[in-house]
């Protein structure tokens, strides 16, 4: 196995490890959430794939505060 091949089998074992990591912790902060939580949150997270959101620094240019 060239080292090379090696570099790229740890990298992506590592970025398979992180993507769990991530779920695990999603998973931790969504169980602590009421069920009219969760479904807020998840309207939101739609709304942002959709564009619909607007940041915090956008807002308070756009109400020029």
């Amino acid at each position: 196995m060239s080292e090379t091949t090696f570099q790229k089998q740890i990298l992506e074992r590592l970025h398979s490890m992180e993507r769990s990591i991530h779920q695990i912790f999603e998973y931790i902060e969504d169980s602590k959430l009421t069920a009219e939580e969760r479904q807020l949150l998840q309207e939101s997270i739609q709304q942002e794939r959709e564009g619909k959101l607007i940041s915090h620094k956008d807002l308070k240019k756009k109400l020029e505060l």
